[in-house]
């Protein structure tokens, strides 16, 4: 696509982190381009780099490290209830669950909407795609446009800590079956959002061990994930997964530790030779990885801090992979991806791109 023909692209719940997340993700994407923002109804009537800014103290409240497009900060907010889809080609909604369920079938029967929301998460319609693992799926979109009488159609992202769990699980189920994992997350704190988020003094020389919800996420979301297309829906995969959710004091990047029981024998050298060489068809991408998978031979490896933006925070990097005797084929390794790169808008993006490639709109 040339520049002439970018796609238009409203972004809704801009100035949360996560809508902050999208708006970075496209600066100067070769597709889209961000024609309409929508927030609170505090920010409306203001310019996007006027609603970012505190009333109060005159601090800007923005994220990311390079500022926001001077064009997009000249935008003017709207009111996310008052948004109007059909004045745009395409909706990245980074909003909470709750509203969500109320304003996406709105925009998604004009026009398709990749969401960071969980509000349809779960849907039987609703197929839970990661661009590189399980696009197969996405022919279910077409029997949600036709069930709900919809133009357009809402493509939720998985959990953030789901994706690198189900990406890291991806070359192994394929190549010896994946039956249970026993997975314990060190989530970085980003991912509560920012507004409440996590209080300072309940995280700082700490780990909160549970984050409500999400262990419950993890679970139903890999076997969607891991599923098989058949007729008129998605077969969830029967994989047993038993997963503990913790809040550490990190700012981005999920650490997850993972024991995995496989179907059949495969050896610590096997898996990181099918982890390297897994290709998931999606190198054509503008913003697609180089590696779905990176392998780390340092025991040393992942951490947060030094793998969390490998490959633009696409990648999910893999260490200390190893046998495990729990299980009679059993394998156990350390993953680290980044929460609100792939995790958030950045994958939603990335699935933008390749339902665009694909001809789903």
């Amino acid at each position: 696509m040339s520049s002439t023909e970018k796609m238009r692209v409203g972004i809704v719940g801009a100035t949360g982190i996560a809508g902050q997340q999208f708006i970075d993700a496209l600066r100067n994407h070769p597709w889209f381009e961000i024609t309409a923002v929508a927030a609170s109804e505090r920010s409306a009537g203001k310019s996007y780099g006027e609603a970012l800014r505190d009333a109060k103290s005159g601090a800007v409240r923005w994220w990311c490290v390079d500022a926001p497009p001077a064009k997009v900060s000249r935008l003017p907010v709207v009111a996310g209830s008052d948004f109007d889809a059909s004045s745009v080609d395409v909706v990245f909604s980074a909003i909470e669950s709750d509203p969500a369920r109320e304003l996406e079938p709105r925009w998604a029967a004009a026009r398709p909407v990749f969401s960071t929301a969980s509000a349809y998460r779960y849907e039987e319609d609703v197929p839970l795609l990661i661009p590189g693992i399980n696009l197969a799926h996405a022919p279910r979109l077409r029997a949600q446009q036709k069930r709900r009488g919809w133009r357009g159609f809402v493509a939720p992202i998985p959990n953030c800590t789901t994706t690198g769990l189900a990406i890291a699980l991806a070359p192994l189920h394929g190549r010896a079956g994946v039956e249970k994992v026993a997975m314990t997350s060190m989530q970085g704190i980003s991912g509560a959002g920012r507004s409440p988020g996590v209080v300072a003094l309940d995280i700082l020389d700490n780990v909160v061990p549970y984050i409500p919800g999400e262990e419950e996420k993890v679970a139903t979301e890999t076997a969607k994930i891991g599923g098989t297309l058949g007729d008129g829906a998605i077969e969830p995969a029967p994989i047993v997964v038993s997963a503990t959710c913790t809040r550490a004091a990190v700012l981005e990047g999920h650490t997850e530790t993972v024991s995995v029981s496989l179907a059949r024998a495969c050896s610590p050298e096997e898996a990181a030779a099918t982890m390297r060489e897994y290709v998931g068809g999606i190198e054509d991408l503008p913003s697609a990885p180089r590696h779905m998978l990176t392998v780390h031979d340092d025991p040393f490896r992942p951490q947060p801090r030094l793998d969390r933006d490998a490959e633009g925070g696409m990648t999910t990097s893999i260490g200390r992979l190893r046998s495990d005797a729990l299980w009679k084929h059993g394998l156990r390794f350390v993953l680290v991806s980044h929460n609100t790169k792939f995790g958030a808008a950045k994958g939603a993006v990335l699935l933008a791109e390749a339902l665009r490639r694909d001809g789903y709109f």
